[in-house]
């Protein structure tokens, strides 16, 4: 759990308040209004005082009428002032949310994999949404009504003391119980505050998680002991919220029962003062309409505190995550004309954490034009490859080079634009068909995107589709095959016309019907263009002009088809395999792969 605040952090303040610096004007504004209802809050009791001194009294009946209008003009005057001070506090706390909430989402499509590999998907779907929510009350409800609330507060008081310093005093002799119960209630609501922080992000995370899982949830009839889980975390959100509820439950009798207290106090005292004429009745009445002046924004400055709190406690999370470095170094500034693509490892090392190496000085190239596979067991550093080459991770030791010049000197928008990828996993986005080849680019047109089909031969079957290329695909491309959404990832790929393909596994889920179509469309990607292909069916890379053989992070062999066969190594075994299933085969094959390391990071393997 998070450590709560004890007292304001004035640094993480001044950083929110900064985040008002475009909307200098509505803060200004907004001070200005706090400034104004707080002299002006004293005014109606004051004239109500005057009214029954000089005008009631005296029984003047035209002043009544009078003072009358006057007190009606007045509180329109308030009325409209507190309705735009609530209007323009309120506006400027959703102007900064958004403005910051664009500034997250920003940055967070910018940082590495790694921090996705680390960092739950429904905790940063809580930091964006929920706690930049939270940052809001700070403006409409926290600092700037804090600071109108304590203006008025003490303009009443001085008004009070002016009158009569007497009545004052027996007054505010309730004033150190009221300000001991709101501290009392200020540091338990925000204990129960707290909590519920913590459960809200907790819910986001299981939610997220199980709903993208629910396949495997019903697969494995896993409903019940995942409903038990879901029950349990429930319930935790549901007793914080209780004790928060249970807090204001006590503190608003309380208060009021001291407010009721004091009034009585002053009430008493005062007519005994109005008695013997050592103060006017008006006064009285005046100091009654005072005290619930005074309590009013008493009542609230606890929660306001709590909503102040509350709010820096989510800023700073939420500033956790832009001050974050995770975010992969842009320093290149290559970006001239187009890549020809030969790509070349030289003595690579890489770990996902630490020094625990899943690739082990690896050396390789392949020329532009060529196609180069890479086989091996699970974890043996096959993915891995692919996440240096699109720089998704930065490697430890080593360089690789595109086109003669180091990878890092790349402009990195421009190095991934000439990477076309297609995973094993295709992740297709709500909305048409053609956005979701587009990617929403708007320099690609829907005649490119059409020509790109027809050269895979996807075309038709996305005529078929009830409104071919804006036929809704739904959330991950659940209304469509596998073979299906793959042959779109094809286009996508191939209508940006990259110099360099990657193809990871893209057949190992297809079925043998539709892996003739994706066959034919993946020899006409690699036509022309630098091709690496990760497979596990060797009857798809036979024809590539080198083949790597990983194992455990190492290059074991590498050559073509031929060679590696010639061998009679590892190559040749998985080979040997697949196309004759012999027994024995299959047992050695099978203890070089009980051998291969274990997976060390989400990140091996993820695609």
């Amino acid at each position: 759990m998070e450590q709560k605040q004890q007292i304001l952090d004035w640094q993480l303040l001044k950083r929110i308040m900064g985040l008002a610096a475009p909307f200098r004007k509505q803060f200004i504004m907004a001070l200005s209004l706090a400034i104004i209802l707080a002299v002006i809050a004293p005014v109606r009791p004051y004239l109500i005082q005057l009214t029954v001194d000089r005008d009631i009294m005296n029984l003047d009946m035209q002043g009544l009428v009078n003072m009358s209008i006057i007190l009606v003009v007045v509180l329109i005057g308030e009325t409209f002032l507190r309705y735009y001070f609530s209007f323009i506090t309120g506006w400027l706390g959703q102007s900064v949310i958004k403005q910051l909430r664009t500034h997250v989402f920003k940055h967070i499509v910018q940082l590495r994999l790694k921090f996705f590999d680390q960092t739950p998907i429904g905790t940063i779907t809580t930091r964006t949404i929920n706690d930049v929510e939270t940052i809001n009350d700070v403006f409409s409800e926290g600092i700037i009504t804090i600071i109108a609330d304590f203006l008025t507060i003490i303009t009443i008081i001085i008004i009070m003391a002016y009158t009569d310093w007497k009545l004052t005093l027996v007054s505010l002799a309730t004033f150190p119980l009221i300000i001991y119960s709101t501290y009392v209630f200020k540091e338990k609501i925000n204990e129960s505050f707290t909590r519920v922080r913590n459960q809200v992000a907790k819910l986001n995370a299981f939610l997220q998680e199980h709903i993208t899982g629910m396949r495997i949830i019903q697969i494995f009839n896993a409903e019940e002991q995942e409903m038990k889980k879901f029950v349990a975390i429930n319930e935790d959100h549901k007793k914080a919220h209780i004790d928060s509820i249970f807090y204001y439950s006590v503190f608003f009798p309380v208060v009021e029962v001291i407010l009721a207290f004091a009034t009585g106090l002053m009430v008493w005292y005062g007519a005994n003062l109005v008695i013997k004429l050592e103060a006017s009745l008006g006064i009285l009445i005046a100091f009654i309409l005072y005290l619930n002046m005074l309590f009013r924004p008493l009542r609230f400055l606890a929660d306001k505190f709590n909503t102040l709190q509350m709010g820096m406690v989510a800023a700073e999370r939420v500033f956790k995550i832009l001050d974050s470095d995770n975010k992969t170094k842009n320093n290149g500034t290559l970006t001239d004309g187009k890549m020809k693509g030969n790509v070349s490892f030289q003595n690579v090392w890489f770990a996902y954490i630490n020094q625990d190496y899943v690739l082990k000085d690896i050396s390789f190239e392949v020329k532009a034009g060529q196609t180069l596979a890479i086989v091996g067991a699970t974890g043996s550093g096959k993915s891995t490859i692919i996440n240096i080459i699109n720089r998704f991770y930065d490697f430890e030791k080593g360089k690789v080079i595109i086109d003669g010049h180091d990878i890092n000197e790349y402009e990195l928008s421009y190095l991934r634009a000439n990477i076309g990828l297609v995973l094993q996993d295709v992740f297709l986005f709500s909305g048409s068909v053609l956005d979701n080849i587009t990617l929403r680019d708007e320099t690609i047109t829907r005649e490119q995107v059409i020509e790109t089909a027809k050269m895979v031969g996807a075309h038709d079957f996305i005529m078929r589709l009830p409104s071919g290329y804006d036929y809704n695909v739904m959330e991950r491309g659940a209304t469509l095959s596998m073979g299906q959404r793959q042959l779109i990832s094809f286009i996508r790929a191939l209508v940006f016309n990259p110099s360099i393909l990657i193809l990871d596994e893209a057949t190992s889920s297809i079925d043998s019907e539709s892996e003739s179509i994706i066959q034919n469309a993946i020899a006409t990607m690699i036509k022309g263009r630098t091709s690496i292909v990760i497979a596990h069916r060797l009857s798809t890379i036979q024809h590539a002009d080198k083949i790597l053989v990983l194992d455990k992070g190492e290059l074991k062999e590498s050559g073509t088809h031929d060679e590696l066969i010639a061998k009679g190594g590892f190559y040749s075994k998985l080979h040997e395999m697949q196309f004759n299933s012999s027994p024995e085969t299959e047992k050695e094959l099978a203890e070089e792969n009980i051998k291969a390391p274990v997976v060390k990071a989400r990140g091996e393997g993820m695609f």
